[in-house]
């Protein structure tokens, strides 16, 4: 993984190594600006920026899709994000689990909730 970085006018650079964000950081010419995804900002200003071009690739699943973002081949930050699409539908089927049935009038069945909307 590598360290995003930004100058001083809050402008994306290209990314770092940990051990040279560390060093930058010991020695007061940056500061952390996040810490996720961790991020430093220099307190110089660059005069003559050399920016890659960055892509995001997105991984689309049922449970999780992934994210990535990529220098080249390299792969800058990866990510997961969960999807709660099966936990509310578990959520939604164990409350209807819960009603307990109240009368049998006809053809239809009332229940009694224990909760209230």
């Amino acid at each position: 993984m590598r360290v995003f970085v930004i100058n001083s006018h809050q402008e994306p650079l290209n990314s770092c190594h940990p051990a040279k964000a560390r060093k930058l950081l010991a020695s007061g010419q940056a500061a952390v600006w996040r810490r996720y995804p961790f991020t430093i900002i220099l307190k110089q200003e660059v005069k003559k920026p050399i920016v890659t071009e960055h892509q995001l690739k997105i991984d689309p699943g049922f449970r999780v899709t992934g994210l990535a973002i990529l220098e080249g081949l390299r792969v800058i930050f990866a990510a997961e994000l969960s999807h709660r699409g099966i936990a509310i539908q578990e959520a939604i089927s164990s409350r209807s689990a819960i009603a307990l049935p109240l009368t049998k009038l006809g053809s239809g069945v009332r229940f009694l909730c224990r909760w209230r909307n």
